[in-house]
């Protein structure tokens, strides 16, 4: 198992330097590819997290739309907080996160065979690989009980894993009927079983409580000292964009209007809140759809990189929106 490592933070005199240490910070990353992941946007992000998290006064963190987890492993390896509750509509996703949690060492087992045995075969094999996994993933799924943990969710959560890793350009997307149909992707040498991290993963999980549901769970779960990062699926930035669907179920322009209400139901309860989107001005500079729900708020523009595109040229440079309900020193 990876093991916890020392690091220091300045406190508010710069000649003092204090030596803490973090047994969660093990340097566990996404395991997954996903689109919409924050990945590259965390350096930033660390510039706009409330002041509160930085000081050690918020304990507990909430990330209701999960997905990779970027700003999840950021914040429980970095900062001082006691314990995190993540969620997501995704059940393949929940999961195969609970399995992580709980059994990583089995799921490991399965991850190893699947590298082995995809490894050793030729592109077309590959390709005639990964299609049957990928219908017996879609039709597995109806024999598979979501609401009840068993060993029956490690060949389950090794077989997402697999997909995620080997289809084109990582991109995890289901279609109306909730089948999971993203074609396969060429790569020489995929990581499939990435022993040490999800190692580190298991570990830094240990702080969370993971819960299949939609976002308004959070304020179930509300404790006082709380940090909220809502990353909900993105509001598409042209009108033929179409990477949202990572469930069946959609998220247009109500469901964003729905989750607009719930920021203000958690402002005004005292809860330090973040949310990040698709920038419309992007496309439209007339857009002003987030500018007018969140307009009691703080809204700022980051640049990112489009990163998937079936058409690579047309991965480039755009702006993500942020907004806080608090003030960024």
């Amino acid at each position: 198992m990876a093991t916890a490592t020392r690091y220091k933070i300045k406190d508010e005199n710069p000649s003092k330097v204090e030596d803490l240490f973090n047994p969660y910070n093990v340097g566990a990353r996404p395991f997954l590819k996903w689109a919409g992941g924050k990945g590259q946007l965390l350096d930033k992000f660390q510039d706009l997290y409330p002041k509160q998290l930085k000081q050690k006064k918020i304990k507990t963190f909430y990330e209701p739309f999960l997905g990779s987890g970027a700003v999840f492993f950021d914040i429980a390896q970095n900062y001082d907080i006691e314990s995190a509750y993540l969620y997501d509509i995704n059940e393949e996703l929940i999961l195969t996160y609970q399995v992580i949690q709980k059994d990583v060492s089995k799921l490991l087992d399965f991850l190893y065979r699947y590298q082995k045995n995809y490894l050793k075969l030729d592109r077309k094999q590959r390709q005639e690989f990964f299609y049957d996994q990928r219908t017996n993933y879609n039709l597995q799924r109806f024999n598979t009980d979501y609401d009840k943990y068993s060993e029956q969710w490690f060949p389950r959560a090794a077989q997402f894993i697999f997909l995620n890793r080997t289809c084109f350009n990582g991109l995890y997307r289901v279609n109306s009927k909730g089948e999971f149909n993203s074609p396969a992707g060429d790569y020489d040498n995929p990581t499939i079983c990435d022993e040490q991290n999800l190692m580190a993963v298991h570990q830094v999980l240990q702080i969370a409580e993971i819960k299949k549901a939609d976002f308004r769970q959070v304020v179930a779960d509300l404790k006082d000292k709380s940090f909220v990062y809502f990353d909900p699926p993105y509001r598409p930035i042209s009108k033929t964009a179409n990477f949202k669907s990572y469930s069946k179920q959609d998220f247009a322009d109500n469901e964003q209007i729905e989750l607009s209400k719930l920021f203000r139901e958690l402002d005004k309860e005292g809860i330090k809140v973040m949310l990040s989107n698709s920038d419309p001005k992007n496309n439209d500079p007339t857009d002003n759809f987030f500018d007018e729900i969140y307009s009691d708020y703080n809204i700022m523009r980051v640049p990112a990189r489009r990163m998937i595109n079936s058409d690579p040229t047309k991965r480039g440079a755009i702006n993500e929106i942020v907004v806080t309900n608090y003030s960024i020193a």
